[in-house]
């Protein structure tokens, strides 16, 4: 299982016993009460005048006994799973593979004991021998679990469980051992596809549709965890849409029906029998399960095993765009009454929107259909998307919505389109190679620019990326440049080939060069600093200093708290920051 959570230390398993505390009736008075009645008090007795003999007790007089407290226990437990997971686990298969390591592989030279110690010669000794045994090599073996969705022997599991194996052995459950291949691995989504060359058809398991499937479902996972296969865990559907920053297209199901190592691969059913998701990863400080388990859904995996079995690759829809999540300044500064949508920060020269359909500025609301909540849905809606298809695309442009057809490329595609920009392919957004792929996190853009929302300001950028000397300091003006305007903590001034000699600004770039940020200032937070390029305020190009500041009074004038500005970096990279005007 491959946990996503690492503990800096190992926590102790605590094993907790309750006592039961039985509650005892105190029934003494009222049994006392039925063995003898209770006789008259000697001074208050007198005999009766017409009987020599007192007449007996009423047996009305005495209270009855309160019957015995009585536990029940109930008839049945929960609803038995036992019919279900019988006609499943046959179709559950255990994933073993192997591989060959040398044993130096990764091992530094030896150490050597100071010159001059007492165990000098102990020491090489034993380190020298050590060196002597290396270059054998040696197994790996690792355990996994998978299912099978065709009869005729295709089986999914995680890319994780095969990755680098040389070998791949499927063990089925009437102990039957067949040896696989494999057929396509899809690392984004952690899914691989295998092939197995059975003599008679085996047991099969179909996709559900996990987007039914809602938080309190009961669902059931069968596996081979620490190697005991055909393991049946139950439990609920704790959550949904579950980011856990493992890759691009994160969209997982929580649960807790109890998956730890070795689950991994393994189907999670429905209570119908179905698949809906594919266990692949556990949140584990000790190792074990604590209760949270995440399944890639199938409405997500489905479609990847399909383009896995059929070309033995996946090919994603493709858009071309550079995407960031829209703040609630930015929301505020484009006039949106929520925080949603992905905004569009630049598009990819020679991608399939670069005729103009969609532009910098741009928030993406819906894509074919679909509401595009936050950004990181876009990226995983668009690759699932076919190669070819013509789609509606709905946008904020201008303060109004429009709607564009688009039609999509292939992802593998993008890899020559986007050479100029310094891009990776992930369907949408476009990071550089090293850099944290994490769709919650804004582009970065080529140079490490800081991100829009000012955390984690970088240093190293502007001129010093081309080769030049960065500029003594942000509070020093720039040579040739005289009377810089000042707004919102701005110094402002036009691009020349001064400034951009001394910034190392691309003359592909054009606006309004900043050339020093007042530390402190709401401009300084959002992450602007020396060097950037104000190319639009409010989605409107600037030409001059004048034309910044003039904008900014006029947002003021509208009741605008915010003022949305696109900003280049050196290089031409764009970023959209909406910089607070109060």
């Amino acid at each position: 299982m491959a946990p996503t959570t690492r503990s800096p230390f190992r926590r102790t398993l605590a094993l907790l016993a309750g006592t039961a505390l039985l509650a005892h009736v105190g029934a003494s008075g009222i049994a006392h009460a039925q063995t003898a009645p209770a006789p008259a008090a000697p001074e208050q007795a007198a005999p009766a005048p017409a009987a020599p003999q007192a007449a007996p007790v009423s047996p009305t007089a005495v209270a009855p006994a309160a019957p015995p407290m009585q536990m029940t226990a109930p008839a049945n437990g929960p609803a038995s799973v036992a019919d279900l997971a019988e006609g499943l686990l046959d179709a559950v298969v255990n994933i073993s593979t192997s591989q060959n390591v040398k044993d130096d592989e990764g091992v530094g030279p030896a150490p050597r004991a100071p010159d001059g110690s007492p165990f000098q010669e102990f020491f090489n000794d034993f380190f020298n021998k050590q060196q002597g045994n290396r270059g054998s090599n040696h197994n790996v073996s690792s355990l996994g679990s998978g299912f099978v969705i065709d009869p005729s022997g295709y089986i999914v599991t995680n890319n994780h469980v095969i990755e680098g194996a040389d070998d791949i052995e499927v063990n089925f459950a009437n102990g039957t051992k067949l040896k696989a291949k494999l057929i396509g691995t899809d690392t984004k989504t952690d899914l691989s596809v295998l092939k197995v060359e059975p003599k008679q058809p085996l047991k099969s398991v179909k996709f559900g549709d996990s987007s039914v499937m809602r938080i309190g479902d009961w669902v059931m996972a069968i596996g081979n965890p620490f190697g005991f296969g055909g393991s049946v865990t139950v439990g609920i559907i704790s959550g949904r849409g579950r980011n856990i920053n493992a890759g691009p297209y994160d969209n997982f199901i929580q649960t807790d029906a109890a998956i730890n190592k070795g689950n991994s691969g393994g189907p999670l059913f429905n209570m119908k029998g179905e698949v809906i998701g594919i266990n692949t990863a556990i949140i584990s400080p000790s190792g074990g399960s604590i209760g949270i388990g995440f399944s890639v859904p199938s409405e997500l995996a489905s479609g990847v095993v399909d383009q896995l079995r059929e070309y033995g690759e996946t090919r994603r829809g493709w858009l071309g765009v550079r995407i960031q999540p829209v703040t609630d300044e930015v929301a505020d500064s484009l006039g949106l009454d929520s925080a949603k949508g992905a905004l569009v920060a630049g598009v990819i020269k020679g991608g399939p929107v670069d005729d103009g359909s969609i532009k910098a500025g741009d928030v993406i609301l819906k894509f074919d259909g679909k509401a595009v909540t936050e950004m990181r849905d876009l990226p995983r809606v668009v690759a699932e998307s076919p190669v070819g298809k013509q789609v509606d695309v709905v946008v904020l442009r201008d303060g109004k919505e429009q709607t564009v057809k688009v039609t999509l490329g292939r992802l593998e595609d993008s890899d020559q389109a986007a050479a100029g920009d310094n891009s990776s392919d992930d369907g949408v957004i476009n990071p550089d190679p090293g850099e944290n792929n994490d769709m919650d996190e804004p582009d970065q853009g080529g140079d490490n620019q800081t991100a829009p929302d000012g955390q984690d300001p970088q240093q190293g950028q502007g001129p010093d990326q081309q080769g030049q000397s960065q500029p003594p300091g942000q509070d020093q003006a720039t040579p040739g440049q005289t009377a810089p305007k000042h707004v919102l903590g701005l110094s402002l001034s036009l691009l020349s080939p001064e400034t951009r000699k001394a910034f190392g600004i691309a003359e592909s770039v054009d606006g309004v060069v900043v050339t020093e940020v007042a530390p402190g200032s709401a401009a300084a937070e959002k992450g602007l600093k020396a060097g950037d390029v104000i190319v639009e305020v409010a989605q409107e190009f600037m030409k001059s200093p004048d034309a910044v500041a003039n904008k900014v009074q006029s947002l003021k004038q509208e009741g605008r708290r915010n003022a949305q500005m696109m900003v280049a970096s050196a290089n031409g990279d764009l970023r959209f920051i909406a910089v607070p005007m109060e």
